[in-house]
């Protein structure tokens, strides 16, 4: 179909809107090279764990969470993250010998469990439920315990942050270092939201503890002393053909966004 143009003046308002438009693009954070882990925003103003889209750069909430137009607090995040605490009692089970610990990594898993959400799983690490091998060179107490867990919907601390796990590398400096969280595979979960949960969480823990982005690491990261292959490739969803990769980098981008949004 064509169309007779009249008048050369019909060209300015294109011009304009074809300006405007152009001033309107949306343009991510550096490290993001998709909308994979962009959260929309839900009707309370802050972003939503389950629906995923590209937000508009007009929305507040979004300006907000960028930092544009002011930084997020701690507490707030927390309320993102949906933190909550349900300790394993002091004394029992993976707690049952306490080694104080001052953290300088925080290690990243998971639970490649498919049945068991983070509750399911606090229920497990109170109950014993969750054993390992003493052995010589292996789990120094009998019981696997790590500091955190997190689904779709929430975060469970089981354990102070200055304790010592059984998570990582047996004697090595992953338990005796690092904070353990471990992420939810359950069936019908949403792996993206699973994921945002953990990248605010980790900027929190990054912040809270003064630990630099190189020092999150994937459990891939730590190797274990009599296994084969020595570095497990854990977790598994976010490594490349069994290591960190693109993947992984990418996962790291989204945590150093939102450690930057955090209020000093």
């Amino acid at each position: 179909m064509h169309l007779r143009v009249k008048s050369p003046l019909i060209f300015v308002p294109l011009a304009i809107v074809l300006l405007a438009c152009l001033q309107c693009r949306q343009i991510g954070p550096p490290e993001q090279k998709s909308s994979y882990w962009t959260p929309s925003p839900n009707s309370s103003g802050q972003s939503s764990a389950i629906s995923y889209s590209r937000p508009t750069p007009s929305s507040s909430s979004y300006q907000s969470e960028r930092g544009q137009s002011s930084g997020v607090s701690y507490a707030a995040m927390a309320r993102q993250v949906n933190l909550k605490v349900d300790m394993v009692a002091k004394g029992t089970y993976g707690r049952r010998v306490v080694r104080p610990m001052r953290p300088r990594y925080i290690t990243i898993h998971s639970t490649q469990n498919y049945s068991a959400d983070a509750y399911r799983h606090s229920v497990a690490l109170k109950r014993g439920a969750l054993r390992s091998p003493k052995t010589k060179n292996g789990n120094r107490i009998g019981f696997l315990i790590w500091h955190f867990t997190v689904d779709d919907h929430v975060a469970i601390q089981h354990m102070p942050t200055n304790e010592q796990g059984e998570h990582a590398d047996f004697h090595g400096p992953g338990n005796r270092l690092s904070i353990g969280i471990e992420m939810c595979e359950q069936r019908g979960c949403s792996r993206e939201a699973t994921l945002e949960r953990t990248a605010r969480l980790t900027a929190m823990l990054m912040k809270k503890n003064g630990i630099p982005l190189s020092n999150v690491v994937p459990h891939y990261h730590w190797p274990r002393a009599g296994k084969n292959p020595p570095n497990k490739n854990c977790p598994h969803f976010l490594m490349d053909n069994g290591r960190p990769g693109r993947k992984w980098k990418a996962f790291l981008g989204r945590v150093n966004y939102y450690y930057k949004s955090l209020d000093a």
